[in-house]
């Protein structure tokens, strides 16, 4: 029985050690420095910090929000007064800033209480005040764009890494994702779950291209083997699809302004 003991407990390193290395250890965490260019704030330093990268999972739930958006969502049940019992109504959703707050300056979300219904603009009028349950129209259906859809699934998406600069708030990054190339330069894209410079004017493009209107951004950093490059993001451009990457990129990176230039790679 001992020998038998004895030769089991000599198998299992062997075991781990026939295991592959991404088996053993967790993806290493990963830093970048760079200097914006381009925009109203620069130069101006910026620091990432990515923890992990994307799981395929993740990456393929974000691109079926954008590929696939949700059915289209009523404005109204049936139009009972545009949110209530009566023209004034009993409901007003309460809004939520997203803003991620830095470590050391903790802030926290705002939310404006709705309005209290008064007595003349509650039950009054079942006929009219519910949006005519005897005969009125429905409320018109929302539809759900490609760009709300991935905003919607980028609050729900895990934190994988933070992007800082001079700003007090930092900003999630909610999917990270890497690509090696046979000569050992490397494409790294990752999501912001907001626009960089939704509070100010830092991340403002100076040049004459109109700025999108993306409630989140996208950036792409394009390295050498030495891990040294630029980054484009879509302040000015607009993003699609990446099968290569299985996740929303940019569309036209050759087109765009640089926005990160001396960028540096760091692994912790």
């Amino acid at each position: 029985m001992k020998t038998i003991i004895q030769a089991a407990a000599l198998a299992i390193p062997i075991a781990i050690a026939a295991l592959p290395a991404s088996a053993q250890t967790p993806t290493s965490s990963m830093s970048f420095t760079a200097t914006t260019s381009n925009v109203a704030g620069a130069p101006d330093s910026i620091k990432i910090n990515l923890f992990r990268w994307s799981t395929d999972a993740e990456r393929d739930q974000l691109a079926s929000a954008w590929t696939n958006p949700a059915a289209p969502a009523p404005a109204g049940r049936g139009g009972r007064g545009g949110g209530g019992r009566g023209a004034g109504g009993r409901g007003a959703a309460a809004a939520t800033d997203p803003s991620l707050a830095d470590p050391d300056a903790p802030q926290s979300d705002g939310a404006n209480p709705a309005p209290a219904a008064t007595p003349a603009a509650g039950r009054g009028g079942r006929g009219g005040g519910r949006g005519g349950r005897g005969g009125g129209a429905s409320a018109p259906e929302v539809p759900i764009t490609p760009e709300g859809s991935l905003t919607a699934a980028l609050e729900k998406a895990p934190t994988v890494g933070h992007l800082w600069s001079s700003e007090v708030a930092g900003y999630s990054i909610r999917c990270a994702v890497r690509l090696t190339e046979p000569d050992g330069s490397e494409r790294i894209l990752f999501i912001t779950d907001r626009r960089l410079g939704a509070f100010n004017d830092l991340w403002k493009p100076a040049g004459s291209d109109p700025a999108t209107n993306y409630e989140f951004s996208v950036v792409e950093l394009r390295l050498n083997s030495k891990g040294e490059g630029e980054g484009k993001a879509s302040l000015t451009g607009k993003v699609a699809l990446d099968s290569a990457a299985k996740t929303i990129g940019l569309e036209n990176y050759g087109a765009l302004p640089v926005i990160f230039k001396n960028v540096r790679r760091k692994t912790l």
